[in-house]
């Protein structure tokens, strides 16, 4: 049975430092991304690295979050700093099997068929 699950999300002031983390069991993904969605608003993508590490940012955070994976635990993490309260969100892991030929389509929530349920971040001014 697929499945992923996140840790690590928390409180936190501005300009301060959470890691993320994500397990997958069940798949072996090609690609593995970050979503936030804040109350009322669709998936928004952060980050997707597929398995041989490249990756790819959504513009809002990059030079601040880094992506990473291992491929032999199946962890996905996400090292966010500077967070700002536009950061505030629930934070979902996703993984998809296949390729994507196209970097318009990494941060897309419909490219993606597993998801976890997702961790609070929440950072305050």
């Amino acid at each position: 049975q697929e499945q992923l699950t996140e840790s690590g999300g928390g409180s936190v002031r501005a300009g301060g430092s959470l890691r993320l983390s994500c397990v997958a069991s069940g798949v072996s993904p090609y690609y593995m991304a970050w979503f936030r969605q804040e109350p009322g608003k669709g998936l928004e993508g952060v980050a997707a690295v597929d398995k041989y590490g490249h990756a790819i940012y959504d513009e809002s955070v990059k030079g601040r979050f880094t992506v990473s994976r291992d491929n032999a635990e199946r962890t996905l993490s996400l090292q966010m700093n500077t967070l700002t309260p536009e950061d505030t969100a629930m934070y979902r892991c996703a993984a998809r099997r296949g390729p994507l030929n196209s970097d318009s389509l990494k941060l897309q929530a419909n490219m993606y068929s597993y998801w976890g349920q997702g961790t609070q971040v929440t950072v305050s001014s």
